[in-house]
């Protein structure tokens, strides 16, 4: 269930009381929202069904309603790039075929993504039946959880997934070892989600662009924050290294970006390739054993994408090309801080077989950032 209130300051603490980026010391440029979000942008609906059972289960389901829950029939314009394909998310064939997409967004682990891609239809059946009549393509994602997480055990059920669209909120989400996230590893500490915002001015118009991660990459001697290598500093308790069953740095990445602000569907697929340099920032060179998909929408123009029939048109407002930069920067610097929000807002977590996942250890960081600065 997406959690949200009104406690810790949102850019410093998730709502659970979980530290942030910003927290430790880590800063970043541009001007977020006020959740630092993709609930920032109007709309957004993010929930979660965690699911942490025994010593082996470590896993759960996210879901986002870009438009939120009372309007999943409004096509959005989308986009979406693979940087490196050892992933899934499906109904990119659509998206490629017509620049649109509907429907909520879901996110889980590898071996659960047709439970998620059902669990959206029998929600959608169950909320919002006269648009499934004909067809649905859901969007459904996963990244690998086997190190925490028994994959195998079936434990994501139809049931989980409607949970997580019905619970839905479009406060501060929670961040770290939450829904679809729990059972992930990133540079080989504990990972899971992070979201972060901008704020982008163009022609006088205010604009929102959000960024969510479900952040399962990397590898330990990759690792850079803020500028700073940490690889080195911080290579000591890695149970990972010793772990074959994936080589070091598998696992995948999904993003999904959404904004408010008016794009053609090519342009969203430039905002998604954008995901790939903020991810860069934090060190990362793209595994050959993740999958890393990356999703944008824009929610901008609901009437510009429906079927009018033979005699109508529709039209269509956007950002010419000419003034696009600033939304590119935005991603990047979203996706960057959404990364390292993923791992500060976390804990060590022990799970299948007696696998531990460190987190990563935030008084350290801070005498390292501290060193730095002088």
């Amino acid at each position: 269930m997406s959690t949200h209130g009104t406690g810790p300051d949102p850019h410093l603490a998730t709502p659970s009381g979980k530290p942030r980026a910003r927290a430790v010391g880590l800063r970043f440029p541009g001007t977020p929202g006020p959740l630092n979000a993709v609930t920032d942008v109007p709309g957004v609906e993010v929930g979660y069904q965690t699911l942490i059972a025994g010593d082996n289960v470590r896993t759960g389901v996210t879901a986002i309603h870009p438009r939120g829950r009372g309007y999943p029939g409004v096509p959005v314009a989308a986009g979406y790039h693979s940087q490196n394909g050892n992933g899934e998310m499906t109904g990119v064939s659509w998206i490629e075929e017509s620049g649109t997409c509907q429907g909520p967004i879901a996110i889980t682990n590898t071996h659960a993504v047709g439970i998620a891609h059902a669990g959206i239809i029998a929600w959608m059946n169950a909320c919002h039946a006269d648009l499934t009549d004909v067809w649905l393509l859901p969007v459904a994602a996963e990244t690998w959880d086997g190190y925490l997480n028994d994959i195998n055990g079936h434990h994501v059920n139809e049931e989980d997934v409607v949970a997580a669209l019905r619970n839905a909120a479009d406060g501060q989400p929670d961040e770290g070892s939450v829904g679809g996230g729990t059972g992930m590893n990133c540079y080989q500490f504990k990972g899971g989600n992070g979201t972060a915002s901008r704020l982008v001015s163009y022609a006088g118009t205010p604009y929102t662009v959000g960024v969510f991660l479900q952040a399962n990459f990397g590898r330990r001697d990759e690792l850079t924050l803020n500028g700073v290598y940490l690889g080195d500093e911080l290579s000591d308790d890695n149970p990972m290294r010793d772990y074959f069953a994936a080589p070091q740095g598998a696992g995948s990445v999904i993003a999904v970006v959404v904004t408010d602000a008016p794009f053609f569907p090519h342009q969203c697929k430039a905002l998604a390739r954008r995901v790939t340099l903020g991810l860069a920032r934090t060190g990362t060179s793209g595994s050959h054993s993740s999958g890393d998909i990356f999703l944008a929408v824009s929610t901008a123009n609901p009437g510009g994408f429906t079927n009018s029939g033979p005699a109508g048109y529709d039209s269509l407002t956007f950002i010419p090309w000419g003034g696009i930069d600033p939304f590119y920067e935005a991603v990047v610097q979203a996706t960057e801080e959404a990364v390292a929000n993923a791992l500060i807002a976390n804990e060590d977590m022990t799970g299948r077989d007696g696998h531990r996942s460190p987190a990563l250890p935030r008084h350290r960081l801070t005498e390292i950032l501290a060193r730095g600065s002088r």
